[in-house]
């Protein structure tokens, strides 16, 4: 396995104007590749915006729509060969509508998606179904990678489910806001930390209608240090995720390999 260098996008969200996320991210594609990042992670529902209401996430999500921001993001990521996680609005079998993330890789394939699992408040609900946290890891220079979106992260039971299906990297697209920044500072560092992964947690910044964000993106390793944090303003967040530290971290630290699972519970 590779050494993999990461970049997260902390930025001010920029809802509804999806050509000005193309050019945002097709501008931190090229800084991102150009410092040698492999992969690319920006926030939650990126590429539309997050608190945009129920009827803007539907009309963003049109199948014809939805194909043709995955095709762009993807010729985006060919040409500066650079992996890309990005999210956006899908919509799902039954008609609901799901808050994705999406992998492309440095050539423009689809690596793999993920539908948010946890919603977060009558914010989310009104917007989003929820989606059954079943998608397969993916594979970037020999990492196996996991996603999670934002409030699902606060849940043990998806980073552990994550871990024990061989994740070694578990990606966080974020938007979450002021007044939460028990998460980035120590939540997140122990998700890595019981789980023996690092954990990657791009927030947005600044404000979205009536929504003030916390920033504060960071990658926690898996002795759950934290390498690489943001601050409260637009950055890009540059962390080397070292395979000597995942296998020394999980030598020290026997939380997962000790993990008895629920067929013990009581015992």
């Amino acid at each position: 396995m590779n050494d993999l260098r990461l970049a997260l996008l902390q930025c001010e969200s920029m809802p509804g104007d999806v050509a000005a996320n193309m050019r945002r991210l097709a501008q931190a594609c090229e800084d991102a590749a150009d410092a040698g990042a492999h992969l690319l992670v920006t926030p939650e529902m990126f590429l539309t915006g997050y608190n945009i209401g129920r009827a803007a996430v539907a009309a963003f999500a049109d199948g014809a729509r939805h194909r043709e921001r995955v095709e762009a993001v993807a010729a985006i990521a060919r040409r500066h060969r650079i992996a890309v996680v990005f999210g956006h609005p899908e919509r799902v079998p039954g008609g609901g509508v799901a808050n994705t993330a999406v992998c492309v890789d440095a050539g423009g394939q689809l690596l793999g998606r993920y539908r948010k699992t946890h919603l977060f408040g009558d914010l989310d609900r009104d917007m989003f179904s929820a989606g059954a946290g079943d998608e397969a890891l993916f594979d970037v220079l020999g990492w196996n990678i996991g996603m999670l979106i934002c409030y699902d992260v606060e849940f043990a039971e998806n980073t552990r489910r994550l871990a024990l299906q061989g994740a070694n990297l578990i990606v966080v697209p974020t938007a979450n806001m002021v007044g939460f920044d028990f998460v980035a500072q120590h939540l997140v560092p122990t998700r890595a930390y019981e789980n023996q992964v690092f954990v990657a947690y791009a927030n947005f910044c600044g404000r979205e209608a009536d929504l003030a964000y916390g920033g504060l993106s960071c990658v926690a390793a898996p002795d759950g240090t934290v390498p690489a944090r943001g601050g409260r303003l637009p950055a890009l967040v540059m962390a080397d995720l070292k395979s000597e530290a995942l296998v020394e971290g999980r030598r020290r630290l026997r939380h997962l390999a000790d993990f008895r699972g629920m067929r013990d519970a009581g015992r």
